[in-house]
């Protein structure tokens, strides 16, 4: 998860490292019974957006009119790849290497990274993504769906590059 928030190995380790320095100190607060896994990953989180803060990096803008709903279905259609009883999604995402959509992920605007990190990394579920980074739900599902947009514009464009789909003829994807 910290190298899905950081992009560096070396910060990510760091970061872990003061997490649980940071949960063995306050041990005290967890609350037996609780999601220990949401528990320390709120911690691991905090830490990580601290450090981001350190950085005094500031968020990208982006223009969301540009990723049109259903992105890499429309491609995927477009390029001929539907069949019946097939996920051509699925199919293309699935020809990806890990580290090329773990790339795309960081790509993502800092706003929507810690969400998707969650989400598709780390397989919690938008409770728990709520909890770890003491969030309304309906932020989680807001940032989600858009990171998700923005995240299919991006595998569809490192399909391409890694010729797993063959662009449309004269045009541009």
């Amino acid at each position: 998860m910290a190298y899905g928030l950081l992009g560096d190995r070396v910060e990510a380790e760091d970061a872990v490292q003061e997490a649980a320095l940071l949960a063995f100190r306050n041990f005290s607060s967890f609350e037996p019974g609780t999601n220990f896994k949401a528990w320390f990953f709120r911690i691991l989180t905090n830490w990580c957006f601290g450090r981001y803060r350190q950085r005094k990096r500031r968020p990208d803008t982006v223009e969301f009119d540009e990723v049109p709903a259903a992105y890499l279905f429309r491609q995927t259609r477009d390029a001929g790849l539907h069949r019946p009883g097939a996920d051509p999604a699925a199919d293309v995402i699935g020809k990806l290497e890990g580290e090329k959509i773990h790339a795309a992920i960081q790509r993502l605007p800092e706003e929507f990274r810690p969400v998707a990190v969650l989400y598709f990394l780390e397989d919690l579920s938008y409770e728990e993504i709520a909890a770890t980074l003491s969030v309304p739900v309906g932020t989680v599902r807001s940032r989600l769906h858009r990171g998700r947009r923005l995240l299919q514009k991006e595998l569809w464009t490192l399909a391409l590059e890694a010729g797993i789909v063959a662009g449309p003829a004269g045009g541009t994807s």
